[in-house]
């Protein structure tokens, strides 16, 4: 019997704070790019708060696994996390970030295709295969939407776009990793510090060679750092990862996908963005693709717990 409990009230109150917070964080990124360069805020941001997860650690006296059942899937989770924030860093350079949110939230799709084959128990249904074809059908109509100037449609903003692809994908590849390893019993502040600190690394080491390292922060670069190091990386993923241990992964993971919607409208309301009908068409069923793939097991166990209620109801007596 699991241990996790239904979501409720309080859990979907905190979860809907989460992704107002990630949905805006790649408008904080791209609202600050002209203080302090996109790839080198999210270098600075992982390692900042990766020497806040350490902390944490030391206070809660959590040595650090580093067998080699831990650490040579930590090193791969880090890499392909560093690898989703370089796309997301270097999209946000050439498209908007109402884009980038809908694009980097392809990632569940990709989750489900690559455990299906890792885990049994994450095989997919006839229904789910049918969302994820709803899924990359809504991202052919959002990359061909593109924009209403048609230079810009075929060139950075398609570009840019892809990255956000390529940013799902990464993220989707790290999310099996950490299922199909020793990760997946770790310390969630394990977790976390591994992709962080190779997060820091990778990116800061990416910064340096291709000379990105624009730093001459204003309020904007202040507060946007302060709010992805300490809001960002490191309160909201502990945050998340806390909620993780104690409710259903699946239904929590539902309600993830307001995420998008938030960051779309931070887009529009504070950066100015405008969205072509085509593109938020695409959008509607990516969204509505992905809650098939992950709302189809929460329904289908919703349903086997109602039918057992009606064959063995409880006497009130």
């Amino acid at each position: 019997m699991s241990l996790h409990k239904a979501l409720d009230g309080k859990a979907a109150g905190i979860m809907t704070l989460l992704c107002v917070i990630w949905g805006i964080q790649q408008v904080a990124i791209k609202g600050a790019a002209s203080e302090v360069a996109p790839v080198l805020q999210v270098a600075l941001r992982s390692g900042i708060a990766a020497v806040a997860v350490w902390l944490v650690m030391r206070w809660r006296r959590q040595p650090l696994a580093l067998s080699r059942h831990y650490w040579r899937a930590g090193v791969l989770a880090g890499t392909l996390f560093a690898l989703e924030f370089l796309f997301v860093s270097e999209g946000l350079r050439l498209t908007s970030a109402s884009h980038m949110a809908v694009f980097l939230y392809t990632a569940p799709a990709f989750a489900a295709i690559g455990l299906q084959w890792r885990l049994p128990e994450e095989r997919l249904s006839l229904i789910q295969w049918l969302g994820i074809g709803v899924a990359f059908g809504g991202i052919a109509l959002a990359f061909l939407s593109g924009d209403s100037d048609a230079a810009a449609a075929t060139g950075s903003t398609l570009a840019g776009d892809l990255l956000g692809l390529l940013a799902g994908m990464a993220w989707g590849a790290t999310t099996v990793v950490v299922r199909s390893s020793g990760l997946g019993n770790a310390p969630a502040t394990h977790t976390l510090f591994f992709q962080l600190a190779a997060g820091f690394v990778l990116l800061m080491l990416y910064a340096l060679l291709a000379g990105q390292t624009h730093f001459a922060p204003g309020w904007k670069g202040t507060s946007s750092l302060l709010f992805q190091s300490l809001v960002v990386a490191f309160a909201s993923y502990l945050v998340w990862f806390m909620l993780l241990r104690r409710y259903l992964a699946s239904q929590l993971g539902v309600l993830s996908f307001m995420t998008p919607v938030f960051g779309v409208l931070a887009g529009v309301w504070l950066l100015g963005e405008q969205l072509q009908p085509g593109f938020a068409g695409g959008a509607c069923l990516i969204l509505l693709g992905i809650v098939v793939v992950s709302g189809y097991n929460t329904l289908a166990r919703w349903r086997q717990r109602r039918r057992g209620a009606l064959v063995n109801p409880v006497n009130p007596d």
